[in-house]
């Protein structure tokens, strides 16, 4: 029998693993995806653990009927040093977890941006894909990995990451938010065309980008271990 594998928790149907799903395939790595409401597995002896975004707020605890059992699942893998990826929501619950706070960004960014990286071997610059209403804090004791004039946008502790933007979209997972959120769209001053002229305009570059962080996370569950990405362009 084979390693368990990895936990992916989708907290939404249309906020899917995507390029994660790809990357993961490439790289051989198997994925449990578990929806929002449904049991959440043991993440002990697991390889790692990945919460995806969603539209709820990772500090609603009265409003969001699932998040306290997503909290224990996040307490529980920590506890037994299994690694957290947290991607937007699933970054600001991580970052809850770990001692950080979790509030309303004082804007919110969507669209294609680029980052302030600290760590460009981790986190490229990008343009990442931006799709946020709340922000993080950098817990304690973590390495502030990038940063925007709006909030934190990636960190780490340990073996466990976490970002504000969505490296694990591809265009269809964001042509199909910029068609069913035009309120979020409005409230961050932008508009779908420009959201999807992003989405041709980075495409292989956000790839490559999405590669080299997943990568990265890889090499801090296995110990220094690297890959090479796909080439930019």
């Amino acid at each position: 029998m084979g390693a368990a594998p990895a936990l992916v928790l989708e907290h939404e149907p249309d906020a899917p693993a995507a390029l994660l799903g790809e990357w993961a395939a490439e790289r051989g790595l198997a994925l449990e995806v578990v929806p929002a409401g449904a049991p959440v597995p043991d993440p002990a002896g697991r390889p790692f653990l990945v919460s995806l975004g969603s539209e709820a707020s990772a500090f609603d605890d009265a409003g969001v009927a699932w998040l306290a059992a997503e909290r224990r699942a996040l307490d529980r893998a920590l506890e037994h040093d299994v690694p957290v990826l947290g991607i937007c929501f699933g970054g600001q619950h991580l970052a809850r977890a770990l001692g950080g706070t979790v509030g309303p960004a004082a804007r919110p960014e969507v669209g294609w941006m680029a980052v302030e990286s600290l760590a460009p071997e981790i986190v490229g610059e990008g343009p990442w894909l931006q799709w946020h209403r709340d922000a993080f804090t950098t817990p304690p004791g973590a390495e502030l990995l990038a940063r925007s004039a709006v909030c934190d946008q990636a960190f780490r502790l340990g073996p466990h990451l976490g970002v504000q933007f969505h490296p694990e979209v591809d265009a269809a997972v964001v042509a199909d938010w910029a068609a069913h959120y035009p309120e979020s769209l409005a409230r961050a001053g932008t508009d779908a065309d420009a959201v999807l002229a992003g989405s041709v305009a980075h495409a292989r570059s956000a790839r490559a980008h999405a590669w080299r962080l997943f990568d990265a996370f890889l090499a801090g569950t296995r110990g220094q271990y690297r890959l090479s990405p796909p080439a930019l362009g």
